[in-house]
Parts: C-alpha cells; sequence; structure tokens
C-alpha cells in the first residue's frame, strides 16, 4: 500500500495544480476563483521512486455553522484524520496570512508529520514571504512551483525524510472493480445515494444546486464484489451552460461517462424523461454503456404504482433503443427501495457483457430471415450469408450479406429488435456492422490487391513479334501514330486468269483444281506443283 499524502492549505494557495502535477494528469479542475474544490478526492501518484496516494482537499475556511464552507472543512479535516502525512501548502507571494496562522495550529493537534511547502516561488517577488513561513513553526519551508515543477527534488527529499518512520502496511492488488457513474441533472440526488449506499458521508451535500464540481470516485465493495462508484457534477443544457468552471465541470462527466461501464440516470420523479434526461440517455446509448434509470425521491409520491407504470411506458416510447432497462424507484433520504438498485446494475452489468455462440447467431438468423426477409433492393433480393459476434461490451455482431450496403435501415432495426429478444440482451445498447461478401479482394483496388504490376510483353515471346516491335519502336512519332491508327483494306483475288501481256508486276492469276481447291499458276503459264526440286525430264 501506498504512503497517504493529504494536500492541504486556504483557498486558492495551489493544491490542485501540485495534485495533478504528482498524479500526471488533469484530474483535478483548476481555475484562478478561489473554492473551485470542495470534496475531497484520492488518486494514485508519484514522486521520483516513491509511490503515493495523494488526497486533494478543499481550501481551509474558519467556519462553524451549517453554511457550504463549514461542510466542506469537515471534509478537510476528514482527509487529515486519513492521511499518514500533510503537505501544508502556503502563497508564498502574498506571505503568511491570518488563515495560515489559525490552520497551523490546527494542524499540531495532529501529531503527524507534516512539511510546509511555499507555492508560487519562482519569481523575485516570493522571496519574503519564504522568509516568513519559518514563523508558522514547522521548520524550514520547502520552496516549489506547482505551476512549473519547480523544487520537486527538495520536496522528495523532505518525503522521504519524514516519511523515514512511518510503517506502511502492504496490501495485495484488489481485483478489477466494476465503474458505476451517476449521472442526471443538478440537484437530482446522487451525492446523497452514493452516501446511502456506502454507508457514512463521503460526499458533500446539502440544499444548494451544483455543490458537486469535479467527478469524485469511491471504491467500496457489494457482496465481495469491488466497486468504484463515480460521481458526477449535474449536466444542465448546453444553451445554459455559460461560465468556463461549469464548462469544464461537463467535460469531466463526459468523460466519467466514458470510462464508466454502467451508467445510472437519477431523475426527479415528478419531472422524469425531461428534455435533459433523454439527451443523457441518448448520450450513453452512443457510448455503447449499460443504463439503469432511477426515480429519486420516491418516499413523497402517494399512488407510487400508477406511477411507476406511467414512468416505464414514457420509457419505452421516448427511447425505444433502450427498450427494457432496469428501473428502480427509490428514497436516497430515507433509504426506501436503494436495497434493489445494486441487483439492477449487477444484472445490466451480466447482460452487457454477454457472449452469445456463433452456431446459435446463425441458427437464429435463419429463422428471421424466414420469417421477415430481406426486401429487394432494384428489384434484386439481399441474400444473407452468416452472422458472428465480433466483441461484447456493448455486444457487437457483423453481418455478411450479398449486396449488404443497399440493406434498409428498417430491416437493421428489425434485426437488433429481434436479437434482443431472442438473447434476452433487455436495455443493452446493441452494434450491427453489414459487410457485403460479393467484393473480390483480391481484385484491382481490393483490400489484399497489392501494388499494380507491370504488364510488359515476356521475353520468351516469337522472335517475329519482338523484330516487329522493334522497327515499331525506331519509327518517328507521328508515323507510329499513323501507322496505329491505319485501316487495313481488304484484298481481291481475282479467280480469272489476266490477258494482259506477261510482264513484270502483273497480276497471277488463279485456277481452280480438279477437287475445287485453288493452284497457283506461273508467270509463265505453268502450274506450281509445290515441288521445288522435281526431276527434269
Amino acid at each position: 500500500m501506498a504512503l497517504k499524502v493529504a494536500i492541504v492549505g486556504r483557498p486558492n494557495v495551489g493544491k490542485s495544480t501540485l495534485f495533478n502535477r504528482l498524479v500526471g494528469k488533469r484530474l483535478a479542475l483548476v481555475d484562478d476563483r478561489p473554492g473551485v474544490t470542495r470534496d475531497r478526492r484520492y488518486a494514485d501518484g508519484n514522486i521520483g521512486d516513491m509511490d503515493l496516494t495523494l488526497i486533494d482537499t478543499a481550501g481551509y475556511e474558519d467556519v462553524t455553522d451549517d453554511s457550504l464552507e463549514s461542510r466542506m472543512r469537515e471534509q478537510t479535516e476528514a482527509a487529515l484524520e486519513d492521511g499518514d502525512l500533510i503537505l501544508f501548502m502556503m502563497d508564498a507571494r502574498e506571505g503568511v496570512t491570518s488563515l495560515d496562522t489559525i490552520f497551523a495550529d490546527r494542524l499540531r493537534k495532529q501529531h503527524k508529520p507534516v512539511i510546509l511547502l511555499a507555492n508560487k516561488s519562482e519569481s523575485r517577488e516570493s522571496g519574503g514571504g519564504v522568509g516568513e513561513a519559518y514563523s508558522l513553526g514547522f521548520g524550514e519551508p520547502v520552496a516549489i512551483s506547482a505551476e512549473h515543477g519547480e523544487g520537486m527534488a527538495d520536496l522528495y527529499a523532505a518525503i522521504v525524510t519524514a516519511s523515514a518512520d512511518i510503517f506502511v502496511e502492504e496490501v495485495d492488488e484488489p481485483d478489477k472493480p466494476i465503474r458505476i457513474a451517476i449521472i442526471g441533472r443538478p440537484n437530482a440526488g446522487k451525492s446523497t445515494l452514493i452516501n446511502r449506499l456506502i454507508g457514512e458521508d463521503r460526499l458533500l451535500t446539502g440544499p444548494e444546486a451544483g455543490i458537486t464540481r469535479d467527478s469524485i470516485s469511491v471504491d467500496w465493495e457489494y457482496e465481495g464484489q469491488n466497486i468504484r462508484l463515480v460521481d458526477t457534477a449535474g449536466m444542465r443544457r448546453k444553451a445554459r451552460v455559460q461560465e468556463k468552471l461549469e464548462k469544464l465541470s461537463v467535460a469531466d462527466t463526459i468523460r466519467a461517462i466514458t470510462f464508466a461501464e454502467v451508467v445510472v440516470l437519477v431523475m426527479d420523479k415528478d419531472n422524469a424523461f425531461d428534455v435533459q434526461d433523454l439527451q443523457l440517455a441518448d448520450l450513453v446509448e452512443r457510448e455503447g454503456r449499460a443504463l439503469v434509470y432511477v426515480a429519486a425521491k420516491w418516499d413523497l409520491e402517494e399512488e407510487p404504482q400508477a406511477k411507476m407504470a406511467e414512468l416505464k411506458t414514457m420509457a419505452e416510447t421516448k427511447l425505444p433503443q433502450l427498450k427494457g432497462s432496469e428501473f428502480v424507484a427509490l428514497s436516497s433520504h430515507s433509504g426506501r427501495g436503494v436495497e434493489r438498485l445494486m441487483p439492477a446494475v449487477l444484472k445490466a452489468h451480466a447482460t452487457w457483457s454477454v457472449k452469445v455462440k456463433t452456431k446459435d447467431l446463425n441458427d437464429w438468423l435463419s429463422m428471421a430471415t424466414q420469417r421477415h426477409p430481406p426486401p429487394a433492393v432494384d428489384g434484386k433480393r439481399i441474400k444473407t450469408k452468416y452472422m458472428a459476434q465480433t466483441k461484447a461490451r456493448p455486444p457487437t455482431f457483423v453481418l455478411f450479406a450479398s449486396r449488404g450496403g443497399n440493406l434498409p435501415d428498417h430491416y437493421l432495426r428489425y434485426l437488433m429488435n429481434s436479437i434482443r429478444e431472442s438473447f434476452d440482451l433487455p436495455g443493452v445498447p446493441i452494434r450491427l456492422t453489414v459487410k457485403g461478401g460479393s467484393d473480390n479482394p483480391y481484385a484491382a483496388g481490393g483490400a489484399k490487391s497489392g501494388p499494380e504490376r507491370y504488364k510488359g510483353d515476356a521475353k520468351t515471346a516469337p522472335r517475329a513479334v519482338r523484330k516487329k516491335e522493334d522497327e515499331e519502336s525506331r519509327l518517328p512519332g507521328k508515323a507510329l501514330e499513323q501507322k496505329k491508327t491505319r485501316v487495313a483494306k481488304p484484298r481481291v483475288i481475282s479467280a480469272v486468269k489476266s490477258s494482259s501481256s506477261k510482264k513484270a508486276g502483273s497480276s497471277v492469276a488463279i485456277q481452280k483444281g480438279a477437287r475445287g481447291g485453288a493452284r497457283q499458276v506461273s508467270r509463265s503459264g505453268r502450274i506450281r506443283t509445290g515441288q521445288k526440286h522435281a526431276p527434269k525430264k
């Protein structure tokens, strides 16, 4: 198990920036305004060769009433209790403030090693603030710049020295958890639901809307199964999102949906399946994640059975692509119906991970095409050949058919709905790809055709052919072009002996033989017998 390090300090001193620096990626939201971080956040990081479990906290406020700042202070104190080592950050540009002094007195009561960090020490203006940090009573401050990465070597040396007497227990690596993202509109009860599930006030809650800004991961174990719950910020309509910080929160929520396996959509029972809820459900379907509907604040419903039937009808009507998704009605505040959520989530995850045998798929395909054959396109029938599942999570199938690119969309929807009903895949997004099997991959321009070869004349061509080609190649360009375009005229052969004088250049007569054949006659009038060396008489 890695060393737990809590990063604490007053608001806007750079705690989240150092957290992102040590983690190696931008997990925590960072902005110039104070009070961006509200919940405590855990992540694995390292510095040098040391593995750390980092805890990012909200800025410490000296408030003890029922306000939001007071609840944020309680989260920071919980991080102090959980951490093995404390990194106390102050702003070297502003120097030591009264809130730094109050917080330093609070840290002395922890009886844990504390390392004082003077952040924003990259400029000359910070020299006086580093000197003032000695007055806090935690020894020599470590001058760093979390934004630019300066002073990390000094921080590593300080952590090695401070953690020399801390015993870190070795724990085996846990199994891969099921990632569950809780999404919904602002003030729908997402954080309250997670607190009710794990049985503690892990996340910051309250009557104010939009308390959660970061996507906070909470590891939990349910009946021997490792679960990672991700609390997300509430998402409003895109037209209403104007501030930079809210845009960052929405982007963080979308990223949580992308990396989740099961998504729980929390809706208010009175405004369920509003336009924003439908857009969120459609986003989950496009990302290919399993979906579970949750109707919150169910303890205030007077007619639960009629309301549940109405909500299920709305779900099937407005979201037919997710027909059959699990639906749970509960109350996070009173705990009514919460015990039905995790069985529904595990069932959706099992359905989302299903794999179908190729033999069963092709048996189903033959029955489906017999029941409803593919329509004819341009007067030609489309013949389905076979089908296979290429991957799960979500179930993805490939259909091979002749002229598969011409298969209409309504027939594809028929096949997907039939797969959902035949193999018991309710509420799971299904991917179906059609490939045509008529194209020859080895033909010119095909996938496996390769580079085009030079198709010249073979070297074993007859000598006469090669001689003729050599003569043509020596002709000038215009003469060669005229020879290629020249049309050969038919040769007329006369069957009557010429009556003209036997002069050179006169035509050769042809006489008919006894068997109807043609015998050639020489210019002297003799008939050629074909014997070159006949004996003289």
